[in-house]
């Protein structure tokens, strides 16, 4: 048999009728899935036996939530679609938050979940129910094979939906009869998608909109943070010397250590960056979404100028009256405005004096440090937070679940690379650090990971150190100890003068639960302990967990001492 005709003969066979559930799994493959993170039911078993002999490890979970928070964090790293996997009924529930997340956080997540036999799911029948439209408000698209003969191009689409801008949560619904035929379809092979680019009149507005500008500003979110979006905005700021703000989710778009960068906004209350951007004119806005940090708390005047960069056209908000759209990449958009100065005025950048910023940067700075080396115990959230960026390096993860230690790793956590600080803070669930933790592992295995928990928040997915410890995942889990739901009491004692209803709890001995798991674990009883914690933690074989008491007296102390800011720049 000469080689030519082998190839065909190879070709046919792979053309030729197969199980479903294969054809399914090498649709995955098709795709560059590494990884599933679920719970499997025995509607997902023909799957699952397909994947044994498949490139794609299987990460078996303890929750489905938990599955689908490691797909989110993957996706969000990656820019490539996290797979998560869930039986019927209660498995495909248990997804829902996981799910929601991931779409409104805009990280690119497929999840695959079972279903009985479409013999029966006309009537009722054993955990029979509607998932489908469950999902659909959540998700970017969600859809029930009917037929097997359409599962390359139901996950072809699920697969480019979900990690096109703005990326987010597609759910694809297998039922066991379906997986189990055999069908002639064929894999489809993947292709790039070129993002459309800016309108060259878009463009040319925003540069006459920027050289007209007295007072500018750059506000940057989660989208800058995407592709190459990052680096064209970091030209941006040089070339025209204009300072840059950044949000929660977009920590990093510019480097800490940038004389451009002028740090965090995301407080709802008033801080010194929201003095520059009270006193700007013009605001430029790039991969912003507004459930970041809500346009009401940084345009309370109104009367700016605002230029809105990113991939989708503004939303719709009486406090974001936007001048001008330029909807394209963020990348090129950012990258066609570079040009255009440059061709406009060469010899003759940058617009503006960055120095002029040096005053409120510094300012900033001392008010970042100024609890840097306190001793007190239980500890200022400060010192904690201090430690934390002296004990993780540049391209080191660090994840924050949902509490009031978010606020304060929100304002004062400042990063030196893109993606090196994850914090929920569109859909904004407690139990996401954990989980979010081991995805975030799986997908850059050299580098340190770092979950930063409240009490409340860790025990919500305590079940997946287990996972990690299996799995011998060295990720460290930080447990800010208070017992209480603490940033609900800072919440309610702001708007109630002072008084909170009762939000205390019980916690366990966290040093003893880590043995229990069987890894490394230490409740520490001084502030000075914590970096010499870190160290040793980070050189175990597998996952460690380290607790601290936390003041949460400092939360009110923050709000009065930022209500009585004034503005000095």
């Amino acid at each position: 048999m000469d080689i030519v005709t082998e190839t065909r003969l190879t070709a046919a066979m792979k053309d030729a009728d197969m199980k479903a559930s294969d054809l399914f799994v090498r649709c995955l493959e098709a795709e560059g899935v590494t990884h599933i993170y679920g719970v499997p039911g025995e509607e997902n078993a023909d799957l699952m036996i397909s994947l044994l002999d498949s490139s794609i490890e299987f990460v078996l979970c303890r929750h489905e939530q938990a599955a689908a928070f490691m797909a989110d964090t993957y996706g969000r790293l990656t820019g490539r679609p996290g797979v998560c996997l869930a039986t019927l009924g209660p498995g495909a529930t248990n997804l829902v938050t996981g799910i929601a997340d991931a779409n409104m956080d805009r990280a690119p997540v497929v999840a695959i979940i079972g279903q009985a036999s479409t013999k029966r799911l006309h009537k009722e029948s054993h955990q029979n129910m509607d998932a489908i439209g469950m999902f659909a408000p959540i998700t970017k698209w969600a859809h029930a094979i009917s037929n097997g003969e359409t599962i390359p191009e139901v996950l072809r689409k699920a697969f480019k939906l979900s990690a096109a801008e703005k990326p987010g949560a597609c759910v694809v619904e297998l039922p066991e009869d379906i997986a189990k035929a055999d069908v002639g379809a064929r894999v489809m092979v993947p292709h790039k998608t070129r993002r459309p680019a800016a309108d060259h009149k878009a463009v040319a507005s925003a540069v006459d909109l920027i050289a007209a500008a007295r007072r500018p500003m750059i506000l940057a979110g989660n989208g800058a943070l995407r592709k190459r979006a990052a680096k064209q905005l970091r030209r941006l700021a040089h070339k025209t010397g204009i300072g840059v703000a950044n949000t929660f989710m977009g920590k990093g778009a510019v480097s800490s250590e940038d004389p451009h960068c002028l740090f965090t906004v995301g407080l709802q209350g008033r801080d010194h960056v929201n003095c520059a951007i009270d006193q700007a004119d013009t605001v430029i806005v790039v991969g912003y979404d507004l459930v970041e940090y809500a346009p009401e708390f940084w345009n309370r005047e109104g009367g700016k100028t605002i230029i809105h960069i990113d991939f989708d056209p503004a939303e719709i908000d009486s406090d974001y009256p936007v001048a001008l759209d330029v909807v394209s990449d963020v990348a090129d958009a950012l990258w066609q405005i570079n040009e255009e100065l440059n061709r406009r005025f060469e010899g003759r950048l940058p617009l503006f004096d960055i120095a002029e910023r040096h005053n409120l940067r510094e300012t900033i700075r001392e008010d970042l440090e100024a609890e840097a080396a306190d001793t007190a115990f239980p500890v200022k959230p400060q010192r904690i937070v201090c430690d934390l960026r002296k004990a993780l390096g540049p391209n080191d993860i660090l994840l924050s679940d949902v509490g009031a230690h978010k606020m304060w790793l929100g304002r004062y956590y400042q990063c030196i690379e893109p993606n090196t600080c994850l914090i929920s803070n569109g859909f904004c669930t407690m139990g996401f650090a954990l989980p979010g933790a081991i995805g975030a592992k799986i997908a850059y295995p050299e580098r340190r990971i770092l979950a930063v928990c409240g009490d409340a928040g860790f025990l919500m997915n305590v079940q997946e150190l287990e996972t990690a410890v299996r799995l011998k995942l060295n990720i460290v889990c930080l447990v800010w100890d208070d017992s209480e739901y603490g940033l609900i009491k800072w919440k309610q004692q702001n708007q109630f003068d002072g008084r909170h209803s009762d939000l205390a709890f019980n916690n366990p001995d966290f040093e003893l639960l880590a043995q229990a798991f069987g890894m490394w674990g230490r409740t520490l009883t001084h502030a000075d302990e914590l970096l010499p914690a870190l160290d040793e933690a980070f050189q175990q074989a597998g996952p460690a967990l380290i607790s601290i008491a936390v003041d949460y007296g400092e939360n009110r102390k923050l709000t009065d001492r930022l209500g009585e800011l004034v503005c000095t720049i």
